[in-house]
């Protein structure tokens, strides 16, 4: 690619960037636009929607910025949790890391590779005309003596990463620590999952749990509640929860007419009173579903397993880490997630299911990963016009035009692979939701781990190996050759990821401000429905789409920072728009809904650690190629030292994030012994994981007496 064409890359996504930031800014201020950017408010009661007219809603402006920075980290913590304060965190580490590489690769290492005529000397009076090749380490002479200032480089960067590494773990373990020990009592903190419980014939499930923990663990145990299978009542609730939501609308703007038409798009059907239809419409489908739930409690679908509460969060923690069972496979224990993170239908589901649909998310994971080489290969062709060329001869009188041929190597490439990778998180959200996760957050880990290095596989080393892949394969199961592979393909791939950082990176950042999608669904939707201004829905950060895109960025700048330090400016620009983006996100946009308390930042660091050992052997490679091998030799125990390094900070931060220390746990049970609200909490607790699908539901008006609880306490 020349630099024309990366100007050309520049431009475009600078234009789109520009236009969703005015757009955004004006739109945000329409009060029918409410519910699509400040959803999170307006469910919080912070702002309500105004319908007087103003000129100034009409002028974009810039005072979002300043909201979105005022906000401290604590600020952030409180009122979206420790989730949202690690993912910020994760971005201010990677504005240190590549602002130091920054200073040195712009200021130091590019002089350098300027310098140098081992590809061509430049004349900077055609600078547009010559391939981003001439800014890269190649273009330095084969055994300059410059090229230990690229060594140095390394050795520093290296050194400041592992030192922030450090430093973040060890902040982030500390957040997590204090966020446990200054919280109120949670229901997961005293609770453990049981499975694979065996039950005597003539007994039940509830009877079997009963029994045991009675018996074997008398002083702490305190009360239980067994899974059923719910999985009919769940579509029935739905549909009752989007009648009762219309209703309530429709019922709290009394003075608005109150028909509505029927049909699709108001068409073809007659006009109807809309409150009297809803309310029957809902009537109907209670009665259905209160009859259902019956059914499923009264048939006693119970799928052996049980959510089993104790008197103290030290009891739940070493009944969970001990074996119950002489058998290990019965009396299985799990932690207990929060009560609004328990994924339902998992429960529900049988063990040979559970089985045939795990190995079924193993192999269509293969095969996605196998498959998405093809995309890659045909974006490879387009960044070589040539190649093209041979490919398609009847366009060559059109890629002679010099505009066209900027924008098909320099911005289509990356435009392209975007469009494709924006089918994967969805489909590995799916596939981890059936892998036999017993919480929503965990699928979401699932996920984040699933598209992250699905993007490093594809993305990186698809474009930087690009060939078949056997060919691929046949490398990798060569290592003497990886670091010599990876010396000669990497360089030559930069200006590819540069493209990609600035389309993938600038360009998505900026429509997720504008929430382009959600936009557009808006108003396809509008024509349809009378009252969609005020249908909305607080949607959760989607931390399995973000973070994967952090962490590649991350690996990206620091294994080009030393090859190609060209790039280092537009990822610094991407993470300053994503800082303030993603706060503005956070406060207005997104609420939790459920909390990890951090357990994100592990993928992170090991992430990086990994990126900084690719770096190694590509440095290890670069420096043989270019014939001074006394610095590939002093590389040597450089990756060394980051593993042993990676294995210190696995022992001494890791098992805070797996599991809170006993001194942890009694600290929190010996200062609730002072709070008189505990024996509410545990009265709660005795039904805080029964199953939204089997609790009472009474939406419409006209209730009677027999709408009661299904289940009694005793029950449970």
């Amino acid at each position: 690619m020349i630099v024309s064409a990366l100007l050309t890359s520049v431009g475009i996504n600078s234009g789109f960037c520009i236009l969703f930031f005015t757009l955004y800014s004006v739109l945000r201020k329409q009060p029918s636009n409410y519910g699509l950017y400040i959803p999170r408010l307006l469910a919080d009661g912070n702002s309500q929607q105004r319908s007087s007219f103003n000129l100034e809603r009409l002028l974009p402006s810039t005072g979002w910025v300043r909201r979105a920075w005022q906000p401290s980290e604590e600020e952030l913590l409180a009122s979206s949790g420790l989730d949202a304060v690690v993912f910020m965190r994760i971005i201010i580490f990677s504005l240190r890391v590549f602002c130091l590489a920054g200073i040195i690769g712009v200021f130091v290492l590019l002089p350098v590779n300027c310098s140098g005529n081992q590809l061509q000397d430049i004349d900077f009076a055609n600078l547009t005309d010559y391939s981003l090749d001439v800014f890269s380490i190649s273009n330095v002479n084969n055994g300059s003596k410059k090229l230990w200032i690229h060594f140095s480089a390394v050795y520093i960067v290296t050194i400041f990463t592992c030192y922030l590494l450090y430093c973040e773990y060890k902040y982030v373990s500390l957040k997590r620590v204090a966020y446990f020990s200054s919280s109120k009592p949670q229901p997961h903190q005293f609770t453990i999952l049981v499975r694979s419980i065996p039950v005597p014939v003539g007994a039940s499930v509830s009877d079997s749990v009963e029994r045991f923990f009675t018996e074997y663990h008398p002083s702490t145990y305190l009360s239980h509640i067994v899974v059923r299978r719910t999985d009919r009542l769940r579509h029935l609730i739905k549909d009752s929860n989007k009648l009762y939501k219309r209703l309530t609308r429709l019922q709290s703007k009394p003075n608005q007419p109150q028909t509505e038409h029927a049909g699709c798009c108001g068409l073809f059907w007659h006009k109807a009173d809309a409150v009297n239809h809803y309310e029957k419409k809902l009537e109907d489908t209670e009665e259905n579903l209160r009859l259902l739930q019956s059914e499923v409690s009264l048939a006693g679908e119970e799928v052996g397993a049980a959510f089993v509460s104790f008197k103290s969060r030290y009891d739940a923690a070493t009944i969970f880490h001990m074996q119950q069972s002489v058998n290990p496979t019965q009396w299985i224990t799990e932690q207990a997630p929060e009560p609004s993170d328990v994924n339902w239908p998992f429960l529900s589901s049988t063990f040979m299911g559970k089985w045939i649909s795990n190995i079924v998310a193993i192999v269509t994971c293969i095969a996605l990963t196998v498959l998405f080489l093809i995309p890659v290969v045909f974006v490879q062709g387009l960044t070589n016009l040539d190649q093209l060329e041979v490919w398609f001869p009847y366009l060559k009188s059109i890629l002679s035009i010099t505009f066209v041929s900027q924008v098909i190597t320099g911005y289509l490439p990356s435009l392209i692979l975007l469009l494709f990778l924006k089918m994967i998180p969805p489909v590995m959200m799916f596939l981890s939701s059936i892998q036999g996760y017993i919480s929503n957050s965990d699928i979401e880990r699932s996920a984040c781990h699933k598209v992250l290095w699905f993007t490093v596989w594809n993305i990186f080393f698809g474009n930087v190996l690009s060939g078949s892949v056997l060919n691929q394969i046949s490398i990798l199961l060569d290592p003497k050759n990886i670091p010599g592979k990876l010396a000669i393909t990497v360089p030559a791939q930069a200006s590819f990821f540069i493209a990609y950082v600035v389309t993938s990176g600038w360009t998505s950042i900026s429509s997720e401000l504008f929430r382009m999608i959600p936009f557009l669904c808006s108003l396809i939707k509008k024509p349809c429905t009378r009252n969609s201004d005020d249908d909305f829905e607080v949607p959760s950060f989607p931390y399995h789409i973000n973070i994967p895109r952090l962490l590649f960025f991350g690996l990206i700048g620091i294994t080009y920072f030393f090859l190609a330090p060209l790039i280092l400016p537009f990822i610094l620009v991407y993470h300053c728009l994503g800082y303030i983006i993603f706060r503005n996100q956070f406060i207005n946009v997104y609420a939790p809904t459920y909390e990890t308390a951090g357990k994100f930042w592990p993928i992170v660091h090991n992430t990086m650690i990994f990126s900084l050992v690719l770096m190694h052997a590509i440095a290890i490679g670069i420096f043989t190629v270019k014939k001074l091998p006394l610095a590939s030799t002093l590389i040597i125990p450089l990756p060394i030292l980051t593993l042993l390094f990676h294995a210190y900070c696995h022992k001494r931060f890791l098992p805070i994030f797996i599991a809170y220390s006993a001194e942890t746990l009694i600290k929190k049970d010996r200062k609730d012994l002072e709070d008189a609200g505990m024996v509410e909490f545990f009265d709660k607790l005795a039904t805080a994981y029964q199953d939204p699908a089997l609790l009472p539901i009474q939406y419409s008006t006209h209730s009677d007496h027999n709408r009661s609880p299904l289940l009694s306490s005793a029950e449970a």
